[in-house]
């Protein structure tokens, strides 16, 4: 699988992004999804997981109600809505696969796109 993460940019704090991840192969309906990110400094955090069937979600904290996942297994994508962006918020952006909601949870991923600059100014 490979994945490639689009959709960052520069917005002020309140405002929404919509990140999008597409993914080739055949085995994409296959895998749970992860968004990840980085901040300067600091190491990668976990923001949101969904299942294969998009039926189980997880969400850090630091999101949970502002942050949104979801996927089109048809198209083989995957999207982070992000609303109500916090100057914390600001990172790059990665998406990735993995085998089931728990281990993308937990980091381990077997898939890995470049990332997306997010950039939301105060």
């Amino acid at each position: 699988v490979q994945l490639q993460a689009s959709g960052g940019g520069l917005v002020q704090a309140g405002g929404s992004l919509r990140l999008s991840c597409a993914a080739s192969g055949r085995s994409f309906s296959n895998y749970a999804m992860g968004w990840f990110r980085q901040s300067t400094g600091k190491e990668r955090e976990f923001v949101a997981a969904i299942s294969w069937g998009g039926g189980s979600i997880h969400y850090a904290d630091s999101v949970e109600d502002r942050f949104t996942i979801s996927r089109d297994n048809a198209k083989k994508m995957v999207y982070l809505q992000m609303n109500s962006l916090k100057p914390e918020d600001t990172a790059v952006y990665y998406c990735a696969a993995g085998r089931a909601l728990g281990p993308v949870v937990g980091g381990s991923l077997d898939y890995w796109g470049q990332g997306t600059k997010v950039t939301v100014s105060s």
